[in-house]
């Protein structure tokens, strides 16, 4: 994990490993705010369909070709009456998804066709000729959930699907609103939905993301959440000079000498949110069952050993530790903390461009739909108070231009409010889970209002976990959640 905090979090439900916490530029450099798309090796899965560019003006008749996924292994073929939607998010769609998850080992008992749709602008799914702002207007959740309607118009046709088929969709973190919301808005289409670590609440301001990020250390120890916060005092005073400065440059292995760059309020934002974020995304994707984090072995558990070991040094050494553990191993040699070098790469609109991946495309969508910005407001803070909104804002403006101000932004999080209802959303036949550790939960519904969309929160469970592979170790809480799941599901379809 490293480089320029690019921010905005939500699990990439739907990429190749779903490895995308929103924590900072490095992850959309090193692909995990989306896989750099593979050419070379097309899977018996792939399947593309020609989609509308607008669903909601007539008058423009352009077209485009949308990838998705169909697997049939499990398939009624004597009723087709049964169907899986896996929903695309902000990054690349794979076709590991396919042969993996939970939903796969539901389907083996449903026996439905298995579909995953690609979201629009992001994978190999290209609406526009580039990423100029002029074509993201095209990039919307509504848009988004158009697509997912007219997909299954047209799969019914294609697949020559019972006229009686009933839709099962599943999401988990933005797909898992798009899950909720496409249940929502074309019910005629979508029987059921399963949403997994939906923050359906649009929020400009999100600091109690890292409360949670707080608790969660809390939950190891008080030793771990003092030493955090006496380490992030040690910075504070160290980068007020020559010396601390060329000390921080060292431990923490900066891209930049910090002496050059301290005058620059943007940088020192990032600087700060890199750190914060070092924590943030170890929490969010705790033992979550993701391919990656078996490899790495990266939990909140290793991440208080690290700070609370004295034989490393004082805290703030304790935090370089953390900080180097993290670019190690997300093969990074340095940490580039540089503002205008992220704005500058982000501004790129070419489909060959890195931000293309993913950065680029879901900045937009929280500059104009959701905010979701984690800043270090939350009282009180053991992370400093380094990136507040006004980093964000200025972020906004300076990749998409001055008219995404202060202003523009509350309306736009008004407006997806009023779309949707955030946490008062009215529907049935969904089901909302979240985990008790994702940070995310806050924005979502974690208590059952009404039984026709009951809420599972599991407690200890991390982003989106119910929707990976099990695991000998999963909890009993997240193996209960699992069934609860399937049960709903089969209540659903009458089985």
């Amino acid at each position: 994990m490293d480089k320029l905090l690019l921010l905005f979090s939500i699990c990439l439900i739907l990429t190749v490993i779903f490895d995308f916490p929103v924590e900072g530029y490095r992850y959309f450099r090193q692909g995990r705010l989306g896989k750099k798309v593979d050419d070379s090796k097309p899977s018996k899965f792939e399947r593309w369909f020609t989609q509308n560019l607008d669903h909601f003006n007539p008058n423009n008749q352009k077209t485009w070709q949308q990838r998705y996924y169909v697997n049939d292994e499990f398939f009624d073929n004597a009723t087709r009456k049964t169907a899986f939607l896996q929903i695309g998010g902000e990054g690349e769609a794979t076709a590991s998804w396919m042969t993996n998850g939970s939903w796969y080992i539901y389907a083996k008992e449903f026996k439905p066709i298995l579909f995953q749709l690609e979201h629009r602008y992001y994978g190999k799914s290209h609406p526009t000729e580039d990423l100029r702002t002029e074509n993201l207007v095209y990039l919307t959740s509504q848009q988004a959930l158009a697509d997912l309607a007219f997909c299954i118009e047209s799969m019914n046709e294609k697949y020559e699907l019972s006229p009686d088929v009933k839709w099962i969709v599943f999401g988990g973190s933005y797909p898992g609103c798009l899950a909720a919301w496409v249940r929502q808005k074309y019910p005629h289409l979508v029987h059921g939905a399963m949403s997994a670590s939906g923050p359906l609440e649009a929020q400009l301001d999100f600091p109690e993301y890292f409360g949670v990020v707080q608790d969660a250390l809390r939950s190891v120890s008080d030793e771990c959440v003092a030493a955090v916060k006496t380490g992030t005092a040690q910075v504070d005073k160290l980068i007020l000079t020559k010396d601390g400065q060329k000390r921080l440059d060292e431990q923490f292995k900066l891209c930049d000498k910090l002496e050059e760059t301290i005058d620059n309020p943007m940088d020192v934002s990032n600087f700060y949110q890199s750190l914060a974020n070092n924590f943030a995304g170890v929490v969010q994707y705790n033992h979550d069952n993701r391919e990656s984090n078996l490899k790495l072995n990266l939990t909140v558990e290793k991440l208080c050993d690290v700070m609370t070991n004295k034989d490393l040094g004082i805290e703030v050494d304790r935090l370089a530790a953390v900080n180097n553990l993290l670019l190690n191993g997300s093969n990074e040699t340095c940490l580039d903390y540089k503002y205008d070098k992220m704005i500058s790469e982000m501004r790129n609109v070419s489909w060959d461009a890195e931000a293309s991946e993913g950065g680029r495309q879901w900045t937009y969508q929280t500059c104009t739909e959701f905010g979701f910005f984690q800043t270090s407001s939350y009282k009180p803070q053991i992370f400093g108070d380094g990136f507040q909104l006004d980093f964000f804002i200025s972020m906004c403006e300076d990749i998409f231009g001055k008219g995404y101000d202060r202003k523009f932004l509350d309306k736009a999080i008004e407006r997806s409010n009023t779309l949707y209802g955030g946490l008062d959303i009215e529907v049935t036949n969904v089901v909302f889970v979240h985990g008790s550790l994702d940070p995310w939960h806050v924005l979502g519904i974690t208590k059952t209002r009404d039984n026709k969309a009951p809420a599972i929160l599991i407690k200890g469970a991390a982003h989106c976990a119910n929707m990976y592979n099990p695991s000998p170790s999963d909890t009993p809480q997240l193996k209960a959640a699992r069934v609860q799941i399937k049960n709903y599901i089969e209540d659903w379809l009458n089985l």
